[in-house]
């Protein structure tokens, strides 16, 4: 089973979330992997402590322009759909702009006269932790000045293989990283806050996901903080609520410290167990 926690906005806590589920199910005994998607400034390993097993890059194929063949018939100009290609007809000027590229390899196909080759770029890199003999923390970590992680968390998902639980800690947002964590899932974790941007932001990645057909509920943090503008929308919406975490200082401090709740106050176990339950009835509810 495969579960993304997700939200529309940063700083909802999402990584709160996922750590201490995963902490919650690995003390159980659970065979459970953590992907830490967020690539762009992966945090999990802040507060999961586990032993280096793997580290690899991440690479992806860039053309190469070989402008002694090269015809400047525009093709490979035509049918990128990244507009990694430069091109001036009339000048006779031709580059790659390799930041946009997306290593889709149309340029190289469509080119007639062998004026196009491929490097390697390397985007990012893929580092595999071990946490306990039945549990792993998978993190993906992007190249600064990459332009797009999706080939590196679509690495990081596949590094999970066939664990029996996956927790996928998703980029904040709804744009394609987003896109490409949950479509992965069985089941979508939405972590917000009882804010206007909150409930502006979680409205966006409800309509996501429900054209995508996933099954989700909803994770309110900081729940006593502000309105009751997203708890009324759960209710108008049906939404599942699935959970709520108040807004205290004490569990702020342990937060801001790279600790987890679950393991300062275990009393929290129980209830990211029952989380855990909630989210495999409602996952085998949506298979009937």
């Amino acid at each position: 089973m495969k579960i993304a926690i997700a939200s529309g906005k940063g700083g909802t806590g999402k990584t709160f979330i996922s750590t201490n589920l995963f902490h919650t199910l690995q003390l159980q005994g659970e065979n459970v992997t953590l992907v830490d998607c967020d690539a762009e400034e992966p945090n999990a390993s802040a507060f999961i402590k586990g032993k280096l097993l793997e580290s690899y890059p991440v690479i992806q194929l860039v053309p190469v322009i070989d402008e002694t063949k090269c015809t400047y018939c525009g093709k490979c100009f035509e049918y990128c759909n990244y507009n990694a290609i430069f091109f001036l007809e009339e000048r006779k000027i031709i580059k790659v702009t390799e930041e946009l590229c997306h290593g889709c390899g149309a340029c190289s196909f469509v080119c007639s006269y062998d004026a196009i080759s491929e490097k390697e770029d390397t985007l990012g890199e893929i580092n595999r932790f071990g946490v306990s003999s039945h549990s792993e923390l998978v993190e993906a970590r992007m190249k600064v000045g990459v332009y797009s992680p999706v080939s590196i968390l679509k690495e990081a998902i596949k590094a999970a293989g066939d664990a029996p639980i996956v927790l996928m800690d998703s980029p904040p947002g709804t744009s394609c990283p987003f896109i490409q964590t949950v479509d992965k899932a069985d089941f979508v974790v939405l972590v917000t806050e009882p804010t206007p941007f909150g409930l502006s932001d979680l409205r966006q990645s409800v309509e996501v996901l429900k054209t995508m057909n996933k099954p989700f509920g909803v994770i309110i943090n900081r729940a006593d903080m502000g309105g009751e503008g997203v708890y009324q929308y759960l209710h108008k919406e049906n939404i599942t609520h699935l959970m709520s975490i108040p807004f205290k200082r004490d569990i702020a401090a342990v937060y801001s410290k790279g600790e987890l709740l679950c393991e300062e106050q275990p009393s929290w176990q129980q209830s990211f167990s029952s989380l855990f339950n909630q989210i495999k009835d409602l996952y085998g509810d949506s298979c009937h």
